[in-house]
């Protein structure tokens, strides 16, 4: 297909009347080899994201790699403060006595777990973003009440402003709208 870098077309919007049409909508999206689109209803449908094909976030990753960091730093700022900095012998023990630190520790690695774990989710979801294209439709609104919604990018290799249309109404979907940039 080609590429629409000069076309003010951001994507396409194609409403579903229930999850099923939905469910059904999005595998036939995954087997055609779309990759930039988007499912969007107004509760969680139990294996849309096999439908859609997403693979496992990465998120748990971050926060697991977050703890980790959080609580190595905890015990090696201790340790660092009690042998180094400031050693002092206190009741005959040593100066690296572990499990006083423990509380530190892991109260640091669930600090920093937690903080990974937020600005991983609003890096992985590419937010804050303030506005977008889908929600100048009218139609989108009721995405939050009844409605299901597929949103497909112009930036998808496969995307062709006057094929795409015509194919998700062929899937079922009730109303489709192009959306400008």
């Amino acid at each position: 297909m080609a590429e629409h870098a000069a076309d003010p077309t951001w994507g396409v919007l194609a409403e579903f009347a229930s999850p099923t049409a939905l469910y059904r909508a999005c595998e036939q999206l995954r087997d055609a080899g779309f990759t930039r689109w988007d499912a969007h209803s107004p509760f969680p449908v139990h294996g849309l994201d096999r439908a859609m094909g997403l693979r496992p976030s990465r998120l748990p990753w971050v926060v697991f790699g977050g703890g980790m960091l959080g609580a190595a730093g905890g015990l090696g700022l201790q340790w660092w403060t009690s042998t180094i900095a400031y050693p002092q012998v206190i009741a005959g023990k040593p100066h690296f006595s572990w499990p006083a630190f423990v509380p530190v520790t892991f109260e640091l690695g669930v600090l920093a777990a937690a903080l990974a774990c937020v600005l991983g989710m609003l890096h992985f979801n590419r937010l804050p973003r303030l506005h977008h294209p889908i929600f100048r439709s009218t139609r989108f609104e009721g995405v939050s009440d009844d409605r299901f919604f597929i949103s497909i990018e112009a930036a998808d290799p496969r995307f062709d402003p006057s094929a795409t249309p015509g194919w998700l109404t062929q899937l079922g979907a009730t109303q489709v709208e192009l959306l400008a940039e």
